[in-house]
């Protein structure tokens, strides 16, 4: 009949007392994102007296989980960046032509000398002196080619060789191109991510548009500027062979070499190899440190297939300068003095310490393959998602107090129970953003609202249906029982279709879409446990404490 046994009552107490704790945080919003703040700064070994205090201002036996703000609530920086996926042809032919150099030398016997010639970007053109071994030539350059690792791309390979007179071309095929582009816009929007990560940015949104675009929303960030000034760094970092140094800007690098500037010397001017012996790419770690003079400087890390790479150079070439170049600036050019084995280093320069700092960020989270070019850019002030927080609001509790009077003036004292379930239901729906680290949006603001409207939907189905028993001559705990029981089948019916369509709705869509999905998730799973469990047992515990003879809903 109409009872619960103890341990039931307990959960439910326990699970609603916990949901609401876990939400309590929100309520203090602005000084608990401060204790946090602080909190952080004094794990990274930064404390100090203020930072103390700020992070004493919220207990520590307390829950300090908060719902995240999206970028429409808190204000921050909106970019739509286009990456020149057009850049890494060039950088591939680059790193093949040494390939191209070691196949020919091995057959010089038949092609005679051979010299690479100007060409576009995205080939590379060898001249023969000997026109009979074209064909020799053409076999040893296309067994180069390897398959296109792509299902569009099946049975292609990723370069074509063609040949006339004495003139050997070789291009990057339509397939690799196609496979290249979606691998650069791939590994571009991973680094954006690791470095936005770095940077200690909460709940960022960063994902792909169209074919060569990545759509970033930063909430919390100062500016726009601000944030290219972290993502909008190529910081391609390379270790190339100095050839020559001089400070004409117009000098001839010549076929394999390129002329690029010194980023502290003004009307300095390097002539480097173009095929580097190491780069970026094969770093592990950098670090923002000194020099033996105490200036700023990144210290650095190859893996173990850079560190044998720059160790055997470094052997071989003692005397030698050799250049560190970011982004065809050389950063420094120092004399090779003795064998550096073990793969470590450090770079020097006129740096600040904070930009030694971003330098570290920028090579620790790799460099970007290609150039990102912003097609648009907003800063969101705060003052909008302030607009937009108050708007929210004046929904949100115009909902609430519609919904409260409608349920009390319908079912008396019953509805009463059915608005505490919705109190409680609501927490419960900060406590679980909280818990998993939500990001509260517009949208989302749109979810709890229609939450509100849903989650009495289920108590209407049970107080209607007890209605209908009591018609029908049964008495008040028989009814009561009656109605829930019977009401079952349909409450989960209704809910779980709706919860289905919200997982759909978080699978396929993105951004605003998907912070609507999570609220209405959640809200679902919350109401339907507030209605079930919560208003039952305030009724329970209501009719053992009176036992009404007759009852009104």
């Amino acid at each position: 009949m109409l009872q619960i046994d103890l341990w039931k009552r307990v959960m439910i107490a326990l699970v609603c007392a916990v949901g609401l704790l876990l939400a309590l945080p929100n309520a203090f919003y602005t000084q608990v994102e401060q204790s946090n703040d602080a909190e952080a700064a004094i794990v990274a070994a930064d404390e100090t007296p203020e930072r103390l205090e700020v992070a004493g201002q919220w207990p520590s036996f307390l829950p300090s989980g908060l719902v995240n703000l999206g970028l429409d609530l808190r204000g921050g920086a909106h970019l739509l960046a286009e990456v020149q996926v057009s850049d890494v042809y060039e950088a591939r032919m680059t790193a093949f032509w040494p390939e191209v150099r070691i196949a020919l030398r091995d057959v010089r016997g038949e092609v005679g000398t051979f010299r690479r010639q100007p060409s576009p970007a995205d080939e590379i053109r060898v001249k023969l002196s000997n026109p009979d071994g074209l064909d020799t030539a053409l076999r040893i350059l296309r067994a180069l080619a390897t398959p296109v690792v792509t299902l569009t791309g099946a049975g292609a390979n990723d370069i074509e060789v063609s040949g006339q007179g004495d003139i050997v071309t070789i291009n990057l095929s339509d397939a690799e191109k196609v496979a290249s582009d979606d691998r650069t816009v791939r590994q571009a929007l991973e680094i954006v991510r690791r470095r936005i990560d770095e940077v200690g940015t909460r709940e960022p949104t960063i994902q792909r548009q169209g074919a060569d675009r990545i759509l970033i929303q930063v909430p919390g960030i100062g500016s726009a500027s601000e944030l290219k000034d972290i993502i909008g760094t190529t910081a391609q970092l390379t270790f190339s062979p100095v050839v020559r140094q001089g400070t004409d800007a117009n000098a001839s690098p010549g076929v394999g070499n390129k002329l690029v500037p010194s980023l502290d010397e003004e009307g300095l001017y390097y002539t480097v190899e173009s095929a580097p012996v190491v780069t970026g790419e094969e770093l592990v770690d950098a670090q923002p440190s000194f020099d033996q003079n105490g200036r700023p400087a990144v210290s650095f890390r190859f893996n173990p297939a850079g560190a044998r790479k720059f160790g055997d150079y470094t052997a071989e070439n003692i005397g030698s300068p050799f250049a560190i170049v970011l982004d065809d600036e050389v950063v420094s050019a120092p004399v090779i003095q003795s064998h550096i084995p073990g793969g470590s280093g450090i770079i020097t320069g006129n740096f600040s310490i904070e930009e030694s700092t971003n330098l570290a960020v920028l090579l620790r989270a790799g460099a970007l393959p290609a150039e990102l070019t912003f097609l648009e850019e907003r800063t969101i002030g705060p003052e909008l998602g302030q607009d937009s927080i108050d708007a929210g609001k004046i929904a949100t509790i115009v909902a609430f107090v519609a919904v409260l009077v409608f349920m009390a003036l319908s079912y008396g004292l019953f509805g009463i129970f059915a608005n505490i379930a919705l109190l409680v239901n609501v927490g419960m729906i900060f406590g679980a953003l909280s818990l998993i680290g939500g990001t509260l949006t517009l949208p989302g603001i749109a979810g709890i609202v229609l939450t509100v409207g849903m989650a009495v939907d289920a108590n209407v189905l049970i107080f209607e249906r007890i209605r209908e028993e009591l018609k029908s001559g049964r008495g008040p705990a028989r009814s009561i029982d009656e109605g829930y029981s019977k009401a079952l089948s349909a409450i989960v019916d209704a809910n779980v279709t709706t919860f289905i369509t919200a997982v759909i709705l978080f699978v396929m869509g993105s951004g605003p879409v998907r912070g609507f999905a999570i609220t209405l998730g959640l809200g679902i799973l919350t109401s339907v446990f507030t209605a079930i469990f919560v208003t039952r047992l305030l009724v329970v515990i209501w009719f053992e404490r009176r036992r009404p003879k007759t009852i009104e809903v």
